[in-house]
């Protein structure tokens, strides 16, 4: 069994597909856009055929969001190197975006870093 994809809700849904394009190498389809709903979205594949669907429709509610509660709270990409994790995170930094923590070596043994990525929501980049 495998994990088909996953999927989140976002404001901003052209901002959101390039964060992960140009940060993760993600490629995206062409939208898909439902008229009657307004509902729109993309399928973002990654490289090893992982996939996110990233999500619009105008009546979510941008509610505040906690690290601490119950529920999904991160992705994590795995970029390959301590040296990728270095580099991502301070390009990330660079650009504007919140570390919360790292690099670092945690202590079940991962080197990761996390940021808060796009509309804040939690990525971690680890080996």
């Amino acid at each position: 069994m495998k994990i088909e994809h996953i999927a989140m809700y976002v404001n901003n849904l052209d901002a959101a597909k390039d964060f992960f394009i140009k940060y993760f190498d993600a490629r995206a389809n062409d939208v898909y856009h439902n008229k009657s709903t307004d509902f729109k979205s993309y399928f973002l594949t990654f490289e090893d055929g992982a996939r996110l669907e990233i999500m619009n429709n105008p009546e979510i509610k941008d509610l505040k969001k906690d690290t601490t509660r119950p529920g999904y709270i991160h992705i994590a990409f795995s970029v390959g190197s301590k040296e990728k994790v270095d580099r991502l995170t301070e390009q990330l930094k660079s650009d504007g975006y919140d570390v919360i923590s790292g690099p670092r070596t945690t202590g079940d043994g991962y080197y990761e870093s996390c940021i808060f990525g796009i509309e804040d929501n939690l990525v971690e980049i680890t080996v």
